[in-house]
């Protein structure tokens, strides 16, 4: 895979009602130091059209609007579908870009062999200093998570070496389009979390390796959409962490997450949530467990 010395590079970034979010991060995309950008905001379905906003901070966005919310998979691909650059750079709205952000991503695509996939180093935006990410932890095949390398620590140049990881993360990866076409878009099957950990998987299994680097940082707004304790996060976890275990790790691979999930997960959530008299929590969790029981024929499983 060749990359022009100079590509042009499409970021793509989902608004759904939260439009002064989206400005604050297209604000901060003028102060970057690279000029071959192409800008797409899609608008999930949002309450109210954004276009007057975006346009306000950056004239040249392109917008496109989708009537119903797709999901965070369905609107980016909706945005893959327009974009012209060589590079792909997803990010979320609640993020803002160090100036130089640019430059170190693009050097990966240039310098590795077989990289299907970047992501930077993540600084939590409100606790300057602070990492959030610095590569993904491999899955925990009892549980089906996977924990962020650095996340909490303050950063003194602990992470400054690059290098392979096992996941990029979805709030900023950059995805060439060449390996978009082989490998195809991101499954809307999710909606909301995992997604990028199975297009991570399927990427691998094309032969492609992800990559950290740290030479390029963005700052992240975390959990502004939809909330640190929301029930729709509760939900979306809960479903989605067995759909992915599902559609990546089948037969006996599958057999420990199973066991685990039966006899450690949803005893140990249901007790939990019970004590706390917190049922819509309980239910939620609940719901998306079942979720998974009368959803045999999704695509990819």
């Amino acid at each position: 895979m060749k990359i022009s010395k100079d590509p042009l590079v499409s970021i793509i970034s989902v608004n759904y009602n939260g439009t002064a979010v989206t400005c604050e991060m297209l604000r901060s995309l003028k102060k970057v130091n690279y000029s071959s950008l192409e800008v797409i905001i899609v608008d999930n379905g949002s309450k109210e059209n954004p276009e007057k906003q975006i346009k306000e901070a950056y004239p040249e966005a392109k917008l496109i609007v989708s009537e119903k919310n797709l999901g965070f998979a369905g609107g980016n691909n909706l945005g893959v579908d327009v974009a012209m650059g060589e590079l792909l750079f997803f990010v979320n709205n609640d993020t803002e870009f160090d100036p130089n952000i640019m430059q170190g991503l693009i050097e990966v695509f240039h310098e590795e062999q077989n990289i299907g996939m970047a992501s930077p180093k993540f600084h939590y935006y409100f606790h300057p200093g602070v990492i959030e990410y610095a590569g993904y932890q491999d899955i925990n095949m009892f549980n089906g998570r996977n924990g962020m390398v650095g996340s909490k620590e303050k950063d003194v140049g602990q992470y400054d070496e690059g290098g392979f990881t096992h996941y990029v993360h979805g709030g900023g990866m950059m995805v060439p389009k060449e390996v978009i076409n082989k490998v195809g878009k991101m499954s809307e099957a999710f909606f909301l979390y995992y997604e990028e950990l199975d297009w991570s998987e399927r990427i691998k299994q094309h032969g492609y390796n992800i990559y950290y680097q740290p030479k390029s940082l963005i700052y992240h707004k975390e959990s502004m959409t939809v909330g640190k304790a929301s029930l729709l996060k509760t939900y979306y976890l809960s479903r989605n962490r067995i759909l992915f275990m599902r559609r990546n790790f089948g037969g006996l691979k599958l057999m420990p997450f199973l066991f685990y999930l039966c006899c450690i997960t949803i005893p140990k959530n249901v007790v939990t949530h019970t004590l706390k008299g917190d049922w819509g929590h309980a239910k939620a969790f609940l719901k998306g467990v079942f979720w998974n029981l009368t959803h045999f024929r999704i695509k990819g499983i």
